[in-house]
């Protein structure tokens, strides 16, 4: 068993998700795989299922019916992880709009460099997006700045979504109080982790569209995170952080 589970959350991948399996199962340091599915009707599941004969007790998925929404497929995936002894707990979409190379390096961040949480960041250095409209790399820069703004967060990549946990982390997080369940789980797991004291470290990646598939992104998901963030920080006013 590897000291690592990268949690791939999943709605109807059923053309990237053996790829990118594969992948992750080739790198040099040993990842397990755990897979979220919420109900594929194209078949996801059954893909990864007849995979788990290859790679056995390295490849899990957890079946759930019908869309939950990304936050609650991670918080399902965050507590699997925690149960089963892993010390890091990465996320990683299944579109490869990640390279799974760059799960060394988060890797890296944690269990060697001090980090508590590591981000793929897009915007550390510079905007580093392949494929993109211009109107969504703005609104996804300019979400960022807005939501750095209002936390006090020194992070240029607040809605990243390739991370890596130490399980110290997510054993302090009451993860049944995470509230929302769009784009802004990504900002307020951060604010959550850098309001108990955590180190938060970015690290440089390129991110990329997805080629194949259809993408999850809507307009209300980026209006949870803009309207959520102003409760977050809200909320936070009022709470102690031990």
């Amino acid at each position: 068993m590897s000291d690592s589970i990268v949690i791939i959350p999943t709605y109807n991948e059923k053309e990237n998700i053996e790829k990118i399996i594969r992948v992750v199962f080739s790198l040099e340091k040993s990842f397990d795989v755990l897979i979220i599915d919420d109900g594929s009707p194209d078949g996801t599941a059954g893909i990864v299922k007849s995979l788990q004969t290859e790679f056995t007790d390295r490849l899990h998925i957890v079946e759930r019916q019908g869309k939950l929404g990304l936050g609650t497929a991670y918080i399902c995936g965050f507590k699997w992880g925690l149960e089963h002894d892993y010390d890091y707990i990465f996320e990683m979409d299944a579109d490869f709009s990640h390279n799974p190379d760059d799960l060394l390096r988060l890797y890296k961040a944690c269990s060697e460099d001090g980090a508590d949480l590591a981000i793929g960041s897009r915007y550390i250095s510079g905007v580093n997006v392949v494929n993109w409209p211009m109107s969504r790399v703005l609104m996804s820069y300019f979400a960022s700045k807005y939501v750095r703004l209002i936390t006090g967060m020194k992070i240029a990549d607040t809605t990243a979504g390739f991370k890596c946990y130490r399980r110290e982390v997510l054993q302090t997080i009451d993860l049944d109080s995470i509230r929302f369940k769009g784009y802004a789980f990504q900002i307020e797991m951060k604010f959550t982790a850098y309001k108990y004291g955590f180190t938060l470290k970015e690290v440089p990646i390129i991110f990329v569209n997805r080629v194949e598939g259809v993408s999850k992104m809507s307009g209300g998901i980026f209006g949870e995170a803009l309207f959520g963030v102003v409760q977050l920080k809200w909320s936070s006013l009022f709470r102690k952080y031990l």
